[in-house]
């Protein structure tokens, strides 16, 4: 198995787990990421947490000998099946987030953006140097990466197949947060600042503001009304309200 799912204390962990290739992916890894998003769904898992095998890649990218002698449907077929299997994590009812333990470039650059949150270590590398083989990224990086650095920046990392440092990466909204020491041990702190408070109530807060990027400020509002009366309406609401008033710290059990 090159995908590893394990149960990492209240957490489901995936790795990407053939080091020796700098955890490329290849086609049939890219699918079962998805078959572990899926069984990762079906856990009581409070976050899903993805990282790279070794000390080297959280993922270098494609694997560049799948590419070759590729027909037409073939590129399309692939890159309508990726697209979806990274999909999958924007509909997951918990949180995610990509530990960026070395390189990360094309789509495994794609897939650390296609999760909730990411977190990287200090000598990470990022980028999408599809542009250098003739091609554009396929994996929702022209979509997803303007919406974390805005369309110039994305307009260049693409168009210059570049390499963006770790220091860099944070300044521009790319990652979240730098973690040093035990890299999997930051991440789980990372995950541990939002993962106590309500299920529910996060996944609401995700949506809204994941919807505040594809529709107007008028629609957008109505949107968080709504998300944001149903959040009124669960027990965690109830008990997050009496526990300010009485001075506690609040027990959530996702209702």
């Amino acid at each position: 198995m090159t995908i590893d799912l394990t149960r990492h204390e209240e957490f489901a962990l995936v790795t990407i787990n053939q080091p020796e290739a700098l955890n490329a992916l290849s086609f049939s890894l890219v699918r079962d990421i998805g078959r572990a998003i899926d069984e990762a769904a079906a856990t009581p898992a409070r976050a899903l947490l993805f990282i790279g095998a070794g000390d080297k890649a959280f993922c270098a990218g494609a694997d560049i000998n799948e590419l070759a002698g590729r027909s037409l449907t073939q590129e399309k077929a692939g890159a309508a099946s990726g697209q979806a299997i990274f999909a999958k994590l924007d509909g997951l009812p918990i949180p995610s987030v990509a530990i960026v333990n070395g390189y990360a470039f094309g789509g495994g650059l794609e897939l650390a953006m296609a999760c909730t949150f990411r977190v990287a270590t200090p000598g990470a590398k990022m980028g999408l140097p599809e542009i250098k083989l003739g091609l554009i990224p396929g994996y929702g990086g022209t979509q997803r990466l303007p919406r974390l650095v805005g369309e110039a920046r994305a307009a260049e990392m693409v168009m210059t197949g570049r390499t963006v440092e770790a220091e860099e990466a944070l300044q521009i909204g790319l990652v979240n947060r730098l973690v040093e020491g035990d890299t999997l041990a930051g991440g789980v702190a990372f995950a541990r600042e939002f993962t106590g408070y309500s299920l529910p109530v996060l996944a609401w807060a995700r949506e809204a503001v994941h919807r505040a990027l594809d529709t107007p400020l008028h629609e957008g509002l109505k949107i968080e009304a709504d998300l944001s009366t149903l959040a009124f309406q669960t027990e965690d609401s109830v008990e997050g309200t009496k526990a300010f008033l009485e001075k506690r710290k609040p027990e959530f059990r996702d209702g």
